[in-house]
């Protein structure tokens, strides 16, 4: 099992208990890149996808952790994704 597949079972069974590093390292498994960051937010962007489909995802350090519902949402993203392909 690859580290992405781990970071995604990790994700979906505990959204609370991803840290910040994980979720760019996810988002970054899928297809996101880095793009810029504004103050807290960090910004990343998928060229396969739609706005509305979570083409652009912003992530916040709080902490160390990434916040629940961002996790959450980047997760929906990545269905899309795999349901695409």
């Amino acid at each position: 099992m690859s580290r992405c597949d781990k970071l995604i079972l990790r994700a979906e069974a505990s959204p609370n208990n991803i840290s910040f590093s994980e979720i760019c390292e996810l988002a970054e498994c899928f297809g996101w890149t880095f793009k810029r960051q504004n103050g807290w937010h960090h910004i990343y962007e998928n060229e396969k996808l739609r706005v509305n489909e979570g083409r652009i995802q912003n992530f916040q350090d709080v902490r160390g952790k990434a916040k629940p519902y961002q996790v959450r949402q980047l997760l929906k993203s990545i269905r899309i994704l795999k349901n695409a392909d």
